[in-house]
């Protein structure tokens, strides 16, 4: 073998050696690509635990601090696209808590349109307030009442709160048992009425003339005090229990509704999301197999 030979062996050998240092390079940059895709994913799996764990807690936290009176929280069925229950719930809403209250993140347009209701339904069965010139509240308008903060604080002590996201703060469990949990107590100044799962609410019992009145029954006494262990009607109003019960029920599917409008919407999107989901983590799945097939 001459000089001239022996030298090409040596170039060929010294560029397959370069070639598989090259690959060996790719691979561990893929590696190395692969390794932190993975920890980006870990910390967002982290990350998404820890939100759902602090979400849960925070629920917990509201479910025991309504608990925390003792009173065990009835569950109403409710169903926002039950456009019969929500025109009804938006009808005893109107009556009965706006002379007090607003919700003024939820405008009457908006309504019409997810009750099944035309503006003229609702101009005649549901608006029945003025703005400060005295023209009659448009259809377009926020779902405002007419009191002053100055009169609100004059007869209640306290201004009535917005109830447009109590059903996100307080829960609809809770919405639908306060209101079934009114009793006469003459203790109190004013109204005449406390509130099991509320105690020393400075709102009236509203609701009285179709619920009734109803009175504590008293437990044995423990600690030089006799608990409140349930209530019972005294005076019959207008509506039997069942009918009082599927009323406030509409309340409550109403106030839920205000609270989270788009619902619904949401969860039919959230369908095509998911199947998004699965089809992208399936493609995921084909590109990392195309990635290692090389490696391992």
């Amino acid at each position: 073998m001459n000089h001239s030979e022996t030298l090409r062996q040596v170039q060929q050998t010294e560029r397959q050696q370069a070639a598989r240092l090259s690959t060996q390079r790719g691979r561990v940059q893929v590696l190395n690509r692969i390794e932190l895709q993975i920890g980006r994913h870990q910390r967002l799996l982290v990350l998404a635990a820890t939100a759902i764990l602090v979400a849960g807690s925070l629920v917990f936290l509201n479910q025991s601090h309504a608990a925390g009176t003792g009173v065990q929280l009835e569950s109403p069925r409710i169903d926002q696209g039950n456009e019969k229950s929500l025109q009804r719930g938006a009808q005893a809403f109107v009556n009965y808590c706006m002379g007090c209250h607003s919700a003024d993140y939820q405008r009457y347009s908006r309504l019409a349109q997810d009750a099944g209701l035309s503006e003229a339904d609702v101009e005649d069965n549901l608006i029945f307030t003025t703005d400060d010139a005295g023209e009659r509240t448009k259809v377009g308008n926020l779902m405002t009442n007419t009191m002053s903060v100055d009169y609100a604080r004059q007869v209640f002590g306290v201004v009535p709160p917005n109830l447009a996201l109590t059903a996100r703060s307080r829960g609809v469990d809770w919405i639908y048992t306060y209101l079934k949990s009114y009793y006469v107590d003459p203790d109190r100044v004013g109204t005449g009425v406390n509130n099991l799962v509320f105690p020393d609410t400075a709102m009236p019992h509203v609701l009285w003339n179709l619920q009734g009145w109803q009175a504590p029954v008293y437990g044995e006494e423990s600690h030089g005090t006799r608990p409140i262990t349930g209530l019972e009607l005294v005076e019959a109003g207008t509506m039997t229990e069942d009918e009082y019960d599927d009323l406030i029920a509409d309340i409550t599917n109403f106030m839920a509704y205000m609270a989270d409008p788009i619902k619904l919407t949401r969860h039919r999107i959230g369908i095509f999301v998911m199947l998004f989901l699965f089809i992208l983590l399936f493609i995921a799945y084909k590109l990392k197999k195309e990635y290692w097939k090389d490696v391992i």
